[in-house]
């Protein structure tokens, strides 16, 4: 499962500004911040726009928060952007400016949870962790578990269940990618295409013919 996913990802995976080997700490935190509530067709022209101003966590918390705030524009939920303004504040006071690795000193920040905390820390550094959202909650709900819905998220056993499928630390990174461009492209909510899934042939829910989701749904995100 894990080379097979690791394969298809980096062949039909989206080239994202954010998966650019030269994209800063800085600027992955900013992604990840905006795509919170927004899509990534919007993201992006603003992404380069932010970056471009404010190319450090120095150079934005410089700024008013209320520059944050109208740079933001119609990205919609602007308290984002005062997260942001925040983190950038508390990046330059605690961590000399540099935006942390460590999952925890990561989760310090303002605004930042237990995903994004490990998105930052597997897709800017690296890291051997597992990172988890919908899209990942519901591979893993079919492939691995038979379920059609993936339920009520508990990040406790949401993390557990993809730590125990994370494959050797240098390939992790990839997998969890893989994993989140899977959900997010063929194993969707409404329309899965499994015709174009590299793991079809191993996933619990079509081998049972697409069961029905039995027991509690996912709450609206």
């Amino acid at each position: 499962m894990q080379q097979e996913i690791i394969d298809w990802f980096e062949t039909e995976g989206r080239d994202l500004p954010w998966r650019q080997p030269d994209f800063t700490p800085w600027g992955s935190l900013v992604s990840e911040f905006m795509l919170q509530q927004t899509p990534v067709a919007r993201v992006i022209p603003k992404l380069d726009e932010f970056l471009t101003r404010w190319p450090t966590p120095a150079a934005l918390a410089a700024s008013p928060s209320g520059d944050a705030v109208r740079a933001w524009a119609n990205l919609g939920y602007p308290r984002r952007a005062l997260w942001l303004h925040a983190c950038a504040v508390t990046i330059v006071e605690k961590f000399d400016g540099q935006v942390p690795s460590d999952v925890d000193d990561l989760l310090s920040l303002p605004g930042v949870g237990p995903y994004t905390a490990r998105a930052i820390a597997v897709f800017a550094y690296g890291k051997h962790e597992p990172v988890v959202d919908t899209n990942i909650r519901r591979v893993i709900a079919r492939h691995n578990q038979g379920n059609a819905d993936q339920g009520p998220p508990s990040t406790t056993r949401d993390l557990e269940a993809m730590a125990a499928l994370l494959p050797t630390p240098e390939l992790s990174p990839a997998f969890n990618a893989g994993m989140m461009e899977l959900g997010a492209l063929v194993c969707t909510a409404r329309n899965p295409q499994c015709e174009l899934c590299p793991i079809a042939r191993t996933c619990a829910w079509k081998n049972a013919s697409y069961p029905e989701h039995v027991g509690p749904k996912k709450t609206v995100q």
